[in-house]
C-alpha cells in the first residue's frame, strides 16, 4: 500500500526518494523521512496548523507523560480492535507523533506487517515526528481529502481531529473502525474554572458518523499533578489560552503544584455495510 496523489488521486510509487503518479506529479521524500502531500493551492494559509509556540508547549507537556494513561489505553485498544486485520492504521491530526508511535509499537508486537501512518497539516509538527519516530510513516496532508486508496485502512484514530464522514467511509475497509478521543465533561475543569465565571461541562453527546455504528464508549478520568510550568504549557495547548489573564499565566508558570483533571471520552465506531 502507498499514498495517492493529492492532485489527481492516482497511486503514488516510490522510486529512490521521490513519489510519482502516472500523471507525473512528483513529491520528494524530505530528509527527515516524511512526505508533503499538501500542494500550495490546497493551503488556506502559508503555514497551516498549530503555531510554533503552541507546538513547543505541547511537546514539553507530553514529554512529561501527563497523558500517558490515555496513550497506553488507546494503544491497547487499537491492538484489540486490529487482531484479525492487516494492521493498517492512520492517526489523523497526529501532531508530533506522541500517540502514533505508541500505537505503532503495540501493533508491531502483534504483526510483522503492521503499518501505522501519521497525518497532520502542520509541517513543523510532522518534521519533528518523522525525525524522532522511525516506526511510523508520516505525511503532511489534509484530513478533508485523505491521500489513501479506497478500503486501504483497517482503522483510523482521531484524537480531537476533524474528518469528513465520506472520507472515513472511503478509506476504511469493510468492518473497519474509527477510534475517537474527545474531552469528557470535566476535562481540564480546574483550569477552565480559572478563566470562565460560569464553567460548563463539556458535552458528552456522541458524534454521529454516517456509515458507522457506535460500538463502544468509555471514560478515562484521573487527576494530573502539574509542576515546573507544566500547567502553563497545558494552558498554551488549549483553545482558551487567549482568554487567560496575565495574572493566571504567572500563577501557572510559578505553581509548585497544580492539580487538574484529565477527563477523556473514547469511542469506537464500526463501519457498516
Amino acid at each position: 500500500m502507498s499514498y495517492t496523489c493529492p492532485l489527481c488521486h492516482q497511486s503514488l510509487s516510490l522510486n529512490e526518494r521521490t513519489y510519482r503518479c502516472e500523471n507525473n506529479h512528483a513529491f520528494d521524500l524530505a530528509k527527515e523521512g516524511y512526505i508533503n502531500l499538501m500542494p500550495v493551492q490546497h493551503k488556506r494559509s502559508k503555514d497551516p496548523g498549530d503555531n510554533k509556540e503552541m507546538m513547543q508547549a505541547r511537546r514539553r507537556f507530553l514529554e512529561k507523560d501527563h497523558y500517558q494513561p490515555l496513550k497506553k489505553y488507546v494503544a491497547e485498544l487499537c491492538g484489540q480492535l486490529l487482531v484479525d486485520t492487516k494492521h493498517r492504521l492512520l492517526d489523523i491530526g497526529c501532531g508530533e507523533g506522541y500517540y502514533t508511535t505508541e500505537v505503532a509499537s503495540h501493533l508491531a508486537q502483534q504483526s510483522d506487517n503492521a503499518t501505522v501512518y501519521g497525518l497532520d497539516i502542520s509541517k513543523v509538527a510532522i518534521r519533528y515526528a518523522a525525525k524522532r519516530y522511525l516506526n511510523c510513516a508520516f505525511s503532511v496532508a489534509s484530513s478533508h481529502r485523505l491521500p489513501f486508496e479506497p478500503c486501504s485502512l483497517d482503522a483510523v484514530l482521531r484524537i480531537y481531529a476533524p474528518c469528513k464522514a465520506q472520507e472515513l467511509q472511503r478509506v476504511i475497509a469493510d468492518s473497519g473502525v474509527v477510534v475517537t478521543v474527545t474531552p469528557a465533561g470535566r476535562h481540564l475543569y480546574q483550569l477552565r474554572d480559572e478563566i470562565y465565571p460560569d464553567v460548563r461541562l463539556h458535552s458528552e453527546e456522541a458524534e454521529c458518523i454516517e456509515g458507522f455504528q457506535l460500538e463502544k464508549q468509555e471514560k478515562l478520568n484521573y487527576v494530573m499533578q502539574l509542576s515546573d510550568g507544566d500547567a502553563y504549557d497545558l494552558l498554551q495547548m488549549t483553545p482558551f489560552a487567549w482568554k487567560a489573564s496575565d495574572e493566571l499565566r504567572e500563577k501557572l508558570k510559578s505553581a509548585t503544584l497544580y492539580e487538574c483533571e484529565a477527563d477523556f471520552m473514547i469511542r469506537v465506531y464500526r463501519k457498516t455495510s
